[in-house]
């Protein structure tokens, strides 16, 4: 393929970890977003799931990640707001973005996962029923770094005029909001925010997964009131070039317990939710599917999602062979010469 169909693309890991021993995992996962950086991924992401074994903070893992890499960006696939005061969310990112030498995307999204099993564990003065979008505003403008009072504070360092610090220039337009509806697809366009999009997709906008998305990004561009729209979007990519006999084997067996689950729409929380399908087997074959996605359209920049609880050789080896094999045949080049080409 003459032009590139994927303009960028990047990894998204849970930082899965076995019981009893959260550093195991969590420096696996470490070496895999080193290993990113090497390949010349432009994005290395990490999830942010509670009550589950992987990353539960994403922000205090990406500081970590920070200080392991030099050139990759480093991204948040996303922390909820629901259980955070704006404010001190984006007094994180913005240490981490300084720590990191400005690399950090900002991905956030509306929701507050378990919250009938955390409610209990949050602050009981805390508003329960706050509007997630006014969260996200009140994010933004703590990014923004605006004067909070014209009268200067007395500190250590002398008189200074309030305003939410670290402020870093330009952090606001490193945003990325994860949409699962049409609504917030809307809302991240009218605010100029940039936008990712998952695994899961809207079965109200169109019968299958693909369609969907497509539904979604159009919406977006067509809405979108800012400087630079952007879109990346997740999908699930277990090539086989390279790898061993037991590991096609497990990888066979991964897709189609997933296949199961995933091959009809489902009702989900009242709404109909229709599901990305595995892109499983060579690399020829994998890059027929993506260039017949309708989802990418040599603007749409892709994030692997990498499958849970897999052990670091099968990653490895699915990275490498996403570098080397799949993503030159879809016009992909890489950030920099990796260390290991191949």
């Amino acid at each position: 393929m003459s032009a590139a169909l994927i303009p960028a693309a990047g990894i998204i890991l849970a930082g899965t970890f076995p019981e009893g021993d959260p550093r195991d995992g969590l420096e696996t996962t470490l070496r895999l977003f080193t290993l990113a950086e090497e390949l010349g991924y432009d994005v290395a992401g990490i999830r942010q799931r509670h009550l589950e074994r992987g990353v539960s903070a994403a922000l205090p893992f990406l500081a970590a990640a920070s200080q392991r890499t030099r050139t990759i960006r480093l991204e948040t696939d996303v922390v909820p707001l629901g259980y955070e005061t704006p404010f001190r969310l984006a007094e994180d990112f913005a240490t981490v973005d300084a720590l990191s030498g400005g690399r950090v995307n900002v991905g956030i999204s509306t929701s507050a996962p378990h919250g009938d099993l955390l409610a209990d564990l949050g602050r009981g003065d805390a508003a329960t029923a706050a509007d997630p979008y006014t969260l996200i505003d009140r994010f933004l403008v703590s990014l923004e770094g605006h004067p909070l009072a014209q009268d200067e504070l007395s500190t250590p360092y002398g008189p200074q005029i309030p305003r939410v610090q670290p402020h870093v220039a330009g952090l606001r337009d490193r945003v990325w909001l994860g949409g699962g509806s049409l609504r917030s697809v809307r809302w991240a366009a009218e605010r100029g925010l940039k936008l990712l999009l998952g695994n899961v997709g809207d079965g109200e906008a169109a019968a299958t997964f693909e369609a969907a998305q497509r539904v979604h990004i159009d919406a977006y561009l067509a809405e979108f009131r800012g400087d630079e729209a952007r879109v990346g979007v997740e999908r699930v990519i277990v090539p086989t070039d390279s790898a061993t006999a037991t590991q096609r084997a497990h990888y066979a067996a991964y897709v189609a317990a997933r296949d199961e689950r995933t091959a009809q729409p489902v009702s989900l929380g009242g709404r109909t939710v229709v599901f990305q399908r595995d892109l499983h087997g060579t690399a020829e074959q994998i890059a027929a599917r993506l260039a017949e996605d309708p989802t990418f359209d040599g603007r749409t920049e892709l994030r692997v999602a990498l499958p849970y609880g897999f052990d670091e050789d099968e990653y490895r080896q699915i990275l490498t062979d996403i570098r080397a094999a799949v993503l030159p045949l879809v016009g992909w080049q890489p950030a920099l010469t990796p260390a290991h080409a191949v």
